[in-house]
């Protein structure tokens, strides 16, 4: 199950996470437990793409942001074109990448599968990756999600609502 696999290795988090997908809408449970692994001490960087082929899950994803960006997650948006990265690096030794993205419908609903991988070299090649696709990105700070308009928050909320079935 994809889902355990990202919670039992968020809650296993020492030092850093790094994640990358296209589609990022946690849900509760999955903002929990980034939220707790924030107040361990550990670094979490999540890279998402600023275009998006899906303008629902777009405004979702957003609608789950805030709890985590006031505990200190980094958020980047990814700039120079569409972003389908699928891949989580857990304390520069633990990968888990292929096509399950970060939502209820790849963990619960499509067919899909990740490959997981143990081993520091492999990780090592990965965060180049996504160091590299981290410059290519804009960060997103707290301050910066607050002071969306209303009309951004009513609609990021409304498509919130919908998060599961996205």
């Amino acid at each position: 199950n994809a889902l355990l696999t990202y919670l039992l290795s968020i809650a296993a988090s020492r030092k850093s996470i790094r994640l990358e997908h296209a589609y990022f809408v946690p849900n509760d449970l999955a903002v929990r437990t980034l939220v707790e692994a924030r107040k361990r001490g550990v670094r979490i960087q999540i890279i998402v793409p600023d275009k998006i082929d899906n303008f629902l899950v777009h405004m979702a994803s957003r609608s789950r942001w805030a709890k985590l960006l006031e505990a200190g997650v980094e958020f980047y948006e990814y700039q120079p074109t569409l972003y389908h990265c699928k891949v989580m690096i857990v304390d520069d030794i633990w990968v888990t990448a292929g096509s399950v993205n970060f939502d209820e419908r790849s963990f619960r609903i499509n067919d899909e599968a990740n490959l997981n991988v143990l081993d520091k070299d492999f990780a090592a090649e990965m965060i180049k990756t996504f160091e590299a696709d981290k410059k290519e990105s804009r960060r997103l700070t707290a301050k910066d999600f607050r002071r969306r308009s209303w009309i951004k928050k009513f609609f990021y909320h409304s498509a919130g609502l919908l998060q599961s079935q996205l």
